[in-house]
């Protein structure tokens, strides 16, 4: 494995990114979406002339231009000469290269569970009260995020560690606004109201729901989403905390009804496209397509917002499909919770360069100039709201911004045999009819193998 995790290093993606202000995609004061008195103040505040600062992290290809157009004024307000580097396999390489001392100054990894591994052997900086205070002040759901970048160190004492930077979020149902217009449905607002909803297109002669769990070797990890949702809209955020950690098992009642949400709209074949059987069957990819039929074979479709990729080609967003809020319980005064994922910056080279860059990603400025390309959702409360590039990201960045929590996804933050294995496998089982009861006893019964 080491053999070729170390020939794995030759092919790096390594670009260094330029402080040339011609190379900026957009011109510093000449575009009022942007905050450009944040940017001012960054540069005025650190002169990194002389220093080199190098990033790894996990986007590559067109993401790595996006993250490097970024970058490019980061290096433009201080200076500083920016490396940024990725890799295929990534998530080793950074366990490589820390625990051989020879680290980037910033990595950047989107699993919790790493970063949390790499905090416990005292490989990762604490970043200090004062950005804990301010990730506290300054994103919605503050106290979320800062317990999302905190992990117990080498001595076994909890500090933030890592701070979050473009977000995705989960907690989306997509329909197609002509057919909703057509039967008179309007929006719900409440778990409730979905529900209700979801009764209503059957007596009106339709089906409410595509849902497919099929993807190849992973297949079962849509209904995980489906599982973590209700979860959040059934228990309280310490709850699903617990859960993800096995403090809460998976046979606890709490975790039993959760599944049984899920199957509430899964295992009734009047509420779903080919029936309940189809589901387990249908691939996650295709399932949405039942929302451009004509006329509709399905009503809605619970999926992230990576889903219309996959919706037939030429689809507008917010003509031609739309989405909404995964609505909570009016009745549990649970607030507005939303799962999601995404990815953290961390210190894994302590130095002025290395704490400029946490500053950084304090400015709204370098939410906004990703926001203005793509794909970049943030919980900063004082960005721009009209720099999204469209308002399809726009309207998921107003769902952030109106969370009350936000947890992340929870299959991504157990044990992979049990996130990634087990409980993939028994929401197949449950799909398929066995009760959420055995799914829940064989998935604790995986992970108590596992201790």
């Amino acid at each position: 494995m080491f053999r070729y995790l170390a020939a794995s290093a030759a092919v790096l993606a390594l670009h260094g990114v330029a402080a040339n202000g011609a190379d900026l995609k957009f011109a510093p004061g000449e575009d009022g979406r942007f905050n450009w008195a944040s940017y001012d103040a960054f540069a005025a505040a650190h002169d990194l002339s002389g220093q080199t600062l190098t990033i790894f992290g996990p986007w590559r290809g067109e993401d790595q231009v996006l993250v490097e157009s970024v970058l490019a004024y980061f290096a433009a307000a201080t200076g500083a000469t920016v490396n940024y580097s990725s890799s295929e396999n990534y998530e080793q390489q950074i366990v490589i290269d820390t625990q051989a001392g020879s680290p980037p100054d910033i990595a950047v990894l989107p699993q919790p569970g790493l970063i949390g591994d790499l905090a416990a052997k005292g490989l990762l900086a604490p970043l200090g009260a004062d950005t804990e205070a301010w990730l506290r002040d300054n994103y919605a759901a503050g106290e979320s995020w800062v317990g999302l970048g905190s992990y117990n160190g080498a001595d076994g004492t909890r500090a933030l560690y890592a701070f979050p930077y473009k977000i995705d979020v989960k907690s989306l149902v997509w329909y197609v606004p002509e057919n909703f217009e057509d039967a008179g449905y309007e929006v719900p607002q409440t778990m409730e109201d979905l529900k209700a909803l979801t009764e209503q297109i059957v007596a009106d002669g339709g089906t409410p729901w595509c849902i497919g769990l099929g993807s190849g070797g992973a297949t079962g990890w849509p209904a995980t989403d489906w599982v973590e949702d209700m979860m959040l809209r059934t228990q309280s955020p310490d709850v699903y905390d617990k859960w993800v950690t096995n403090e809460v098992p998976f046979t606890d009642p709490a975790v039993i009804g959760a599944i049984d949400e899920f199957g509430w709209f899964a295992r009734n074949d009047a509420f779903v496209d080919g029936g309940a059987a189809a589901v387990a069957t249908t691939d996650f990819r295709d399932s949405p397509a039942g929302l451009f039929a004509s006329p509709p074979k399905c009503y809605m479709h619970h999926q992230a917002s990576f889903i219309p990729s996959f919706f037939p080609e030429g689809t507008k967003l917010g003509v031609d499909a739309d989405f909404f809020y995964m609505p909570a319980y009016a009745g549990k005064d649970l607030g507005k919770p939303v799962l999601g994922a995404g990815t953290l910056a961390m210190i894994t080279k302590d130095s002025d360069a290395s704490r400029a860059f946490i500053d950084w990603l304090k400015a709204p400025i370098a939410h906004e100039l990703w926001m203005a390309q793509s794909g970049f959702l943030t919980p900063l409360k004082s960005v721009n709201p009209d720099a999204y590039a469209n308002d399809a990201l726009k309207k998921q960045g107003e769902i952030l911004l109106n969370a009350t929590t936000f947890r992340f996804d929870g299959s991504d933050l157990m044990p992979g045999k049990i996130g990634a294995g087990a409980f993939w496998t028994g929401m197949v089982d449950y799909a398929g009819g066995k009760s959420a009861a055995d799914v829940g006893a064989e998935i604790q019964a995986a992970w108590d193998a596992l201790k």
